[in-house]
């Protein structure tokens, strides 16, 4: 049983690592946050789609559950437009770094949305991990616009994860994906036309942006994404959300050695990192003293 548990948490931090990889790969992407979006989401439903043919499951739903999914398509859609934004006008340490918020979001709305009390240790911690971003937004308020929008961005994740959460105890993780995603492409496809954008230049993509976004849309979007799905069948959307605050950490040492100095920051920043640090471990050790038998194994 921890076996499992343990393997979980580990395929966890990996799916993470690779979503930290993602905002670099937002950087390296010369596009504009939707365009960048709508591409990934595109490619990423063709290769879903793939796997589900390949793996021959049925994507017959229910009218109910096909209601939640393009719900959920839209938050997350939503969440990946403004990730971007927020990475391409302020830079990737701050973006991610304010992401942090998530977990707050997480702490406040899970208890609601699941019917439980609220468990003490999951506000102290939101409230440290909020002195850890206070500690960051002291180092470059010139990027208070970045960290409004990684702010929405924050909880909208947040909220994708509680309906996530809900929806992988009664569906596969890759038709979740497929649906979703597919639902993403639909909406930015609908607001991208009434705008206009689809032309000529739209479609005209550099080699290297074609390379990234690909690798954006196989390995950090399609594989991740239906693993992050399954791992909600396991791991408290709570959990997810607060280990997610590692994302920073990764993506932050990916940024230097890739980006180079423009990721450089002041120290206060990496303590604030470092208080985000504890606060995930804190965690992680009280979920193994403390085990709910539904609907989480936590």
């Amino acid at each position: 049983m921890m076996g499992a548990q343990f393997k979980n948490y580990l395929h966890l931090h990996f799916i993470i690592f690779i979503w930290g990889f993602t905002a670099v790969l937002g950087k390296l992407i010369t596009l504009d946050a939707l365009p960048l979006v709508w591409y990934r989401m595109l490619m990423a439903v063709v290769l879903v789609m793939g796997y589900i043919r390949y793996k021959k499951y049925s994507l017959k739903v229910s009218k109910r559950m096909l209601w939640a999914l393009i719900g959920a398509g839209i938050v997350i859609a939503l969440h990946w437009v403004t990730f971007f934004l927020a990475i391409k006008v302020s830079n990737v340490s701050i973006a991610l770094a304010t992401m942090s918020t998530g977990a707050l979001f997480t702490a406040v709305i899970e208890p609601f949305w699941y019917k439980r009390k609220m468990i003490w240790y999951e506000i102290v911690f939101g409230i440290i991990i909020m002195l850890g971003l206070y500690l960051i937004f002291k180092v470059d308020t010139q990027y208070l616009y970045g960290i409004i929008i990684a702010l929405v961005s924050a909880f909208l994740s947040a909220l994708f994860s509680m309906i996530n959460g809900k929806l992988i105890q009664k569906e596969r993780p890759s038709v979740i994906s497929f649906y979703e995603l597919l639902s993403g492409v639909v909406l930015l496809t609908i607001f991208l036309g009434v705008q206009g954008n689809f032309n000529s230049e739209f479609f005209q993509l550099s080699s290297n942006d074609l390379f990234y976004l690909f690798i954006l849309a196989s390995v950090c979007t399609a594989y991740a994404f239906i693993a992050s799905v399954k791992i909600l069948k396991y791991i408290s959307p709570y959990t997810v959300m607060l280990t997610i605050n590692l994302e920073p950490v990764y993506a932050i040492v990916l940024a230097y050695f890739i980006l180079g100095d423009s990721e450089k920051m002041d120290p206060l920043f990496y303590l604030g990192g470092g208080i985000i640090l504890m606060t995930v471990l804190a965690n992680g050790i009280m979920k193994n003293k403390r085990r709910f038998k539904k609907p989480f194994k936590r």
